[in-house]
């Protein structure tokens, strides 16, 4: 039972480490680049090692569309606490309209029409 949720956990800590590799080096603009592309390849195997597994575990119990989705809402959530913790960025209400919007897309891809 408990099984279904290990793509979440797997996906959720896959997403961490995305946007370490992708967002990570804002705070570091004076590094050069190549370095930080290195940096963020690096940063970028431990996703991998964990979204592969996550979506070969997931496809068990969610349609590939299902997993694409929660992998969307994760992302938004992870990359908003790390712009707002890591990179010291506003969060806006639009921001969360936007939210709203996607969360409705969540409904409709879950719905069992």
């Amino acid at each position: 039972m408990y099984r279904q949720f290990l793509p979440i956990i797997l996906l959720t800590i896959s997403n961490v480490f995305m946007t370490f590799a992708w967002y990570g080096h804002l705070k570091f603009k004076g590094t050069a680049l190549w370095i930080v592309i290195l940096v963020s390849w690096g940063i970028a195997l431990f996703e991998y090692c964990f979204q592969v597994p996550a979506n070969r575990i997931g496809h068990e119990f969610y349609s590939a569309a299902q997993l694409k989705t929660i992998q969307e809402v994760i992302t938004l959530v992870v990359f908003s606490v790390f712009s707002i913790l890591y990179l010291k960025e506003d969060f806006r209400w639009n921001y969360l309209v936007g939210f709203a919007f996607i969360i409705l897309a969540v409904f409709f891809i879950f719905k069992k029409w």
